[in-house]
């Protein structure tokens, strides 16, 4: 700074001249300044535009690719829903209405059955008797005749009366008791007609309601199909929740499979001994790890033989004769593992006795051997889990295939939201490169105020003796 003040005998001047000389020349290159900064700027700024535009035609490609995704997923299991839909509607219809013919037999014989009980019961009239004839007889008579006659005929007609009377009323009491038993015996054919009615009616409002519901899952199966929006909303939510459920689930076999370890590590080192490392690892955890993943394996391809899960659709896919022997193989496996699992926990108890054991006798204590009656429920509940566990992991096929299907939704929901926001943050920086452009030509030109204010007052001038000479002229 002294020497740059130093080039003349006054400061001031010195610091005047240094002045005129830096702003000289950039008052100089002001318009090449401008046009650098302003294709930098520019060039910045299209860049960003052209990155931003990339990444917004990559989100929109996989935004693309993530619908399909989601369409083709939510169509096959859509399909699977209404497979099984029809496999039931076809249980029904075979377990119900097959036996149709039967049925409609026995409905016909209890129907002929009734009708004929029912004309046996027909109230019939009984004859009029025959004294009715006797009196029009008696009326015709004339009155001449022989009153004594007359009051013969009507005593007998008298007593044929009651006779015939009291044999009417029995004939009628025994026909109505006949009635009667015949309608009573009519009761168990209509309790049994309408039972079955009953039943033919509760398969065909079983048979109807699952039709419904097969109707609704058809239409959801045709959105999804013709890929309309909410379809696709819909199954991304339900993405979001299969995702979050099935981790949650798979964390807590983790869970298991952590206990599971810790029941069978310690007598595993008994086996292969507990100092033996493979790399940094002890012999003794990774056969233990191994023994899980073993049974988890077994698991996962019971799960595809029993056709559960669909995560190898070669296992899918065999015969049923070489599927069937694949069950058994697996599940004989399976069997053999939770076996050993729980001889190795039993074996993990009866090591952890004997150090109890071991450090009570150099303690000098008495009171272990009244403890170690009660061992017997500890040893029973080790050896419980280490048999229970293995078949419990097996279920872990379930939500892995869940989270397995949901996570390439998840992915690229993360993926389309990532590029979403690397698309506005290069837009952002590309304005921002403009505007800093136009900052970075304001700052140029502060320090060349003073040239700058002269020019503008010289061009003022010359507008003005512009104007002035053409009003002249």
């Amino acid at each position: 700074m002294s020497f740059m003040l130093g080039i003349t005998p006054w400061p001031a001047v010195s610091a005047l001249l240094w002045i005129v000389l830096i702003i000289a020349p950039l008052y100089l290159v002001r318009g090449t300044a401008h046009k650098t900064i302003h294709a930098a700027a520019h060039g910045l700024h299209r860049s960003f535009r052209i990155a931003s535009k990339a990444v917004s035609r990559s989100e929109k490609n996989l935004a693309l690719r993530n619908r399909d995704v989601l369409l083709a997923a939510g169509r096959e299991a859509k399909e699977r829903i209404i497979e099984r839909e029809f496999d039931r509607i076809n249980e029904t219809v075979r377990k119900d209405l097959a036996n149709y013919s039967s049925l409609h037999r026995a409905l016909s014989e209890s129907i002929d059955s009734i009708e004929k009980d029912h004309q046996q019961a027909v109230d019939v009239p009984p004859d009029p008797p025959g004294w009715v004839k006797a009196v029009e007889a008696v009326a015709k008579m004339s009155a001449a005749e022989d009153r004594n006659s007359v009051g013969n005929i009507l005593g007998d007609i008298h007593r044929s009366l009651n006779k015939a009377h009291k044999e009417a009323m029995s004939a009628y009491h025994a026909a109505s008791g006949k009635r009667h038993q015949l309608l009573r015996r009519m009761r168990p054919g209509w309790r049994q007609i309408q039972q079955t009615l009953t039943k033919v009616g509760k398969s065909v409002d079983s048979l109807l309601s699952r039709s419904v519901t097969i109707d609704r899952h058809m239409q959801e199966y045709e959105d999804i199909v013709h890929g309309q929006d909410r379809a696709v909303s819909v199954l991304s939510s339900s993405s979001l929740v299969n995702f979050f459920v099935s981790a949650f689930v798979l964390c807590i076999a983790i869970g298991g499979a952590t206990i599971n370890f810790s029941l069978i590590a310690r007598p595993m080192a008994e086996m292969v001994g507990g100092t033996s490392l493979i790399g940094n690892f002890r012999t003794a955890d990774i056969a233990a790890l191994v023994i899980i993943l073993v049974e988890i394996s077994m698991g996962l391809f019971l799960m595809e033989s029993l056709r559960i899960t669909r995560l190898f659709p070669v296992i899918g896919a065999l015969p049923d004769k070489t599927r069937v022997r694949m069950i058994w193989i697996t599940f004989s496996i399976l069997f053999l593992l939770a076996g050993v699992e729980a001889g190795l926990a039993y074996m993990r108890e009866v090591l952890l006795h004997d150090e109890l054991a071991t450090s009570a006798l150099l303690r000098g204590d008495g009171g272990a051997t009244a403890t170690a009656q009660y061992m017997w429920i500890t040893t029973a509940a080790q050896m419980g889990m280490g048999f229970i566990l293995p078949f419990a992991l097996t279920f872990v096929a379930i939500p892995l295939e869940t989270f397995v299907h949901s996570l390439r939704t998840v992915v690229g929901l993360f993926a389309i939201s990532l590029m979403r926001t690397l698309a506005l943050a290069l837009r952002l920086f590309g304005n921002v490169f403009l505007y800093l452009g136009v900052l970075f030509k304001q700052v140029y030109d502060i320090p060349l105020f003073v040239p700058l204010w002269l020019e503008e007052r010289m061009n003022r001038a010359a507008e003005t003796d512009g104007l002035m000479t053409r009003a002249r002229q």
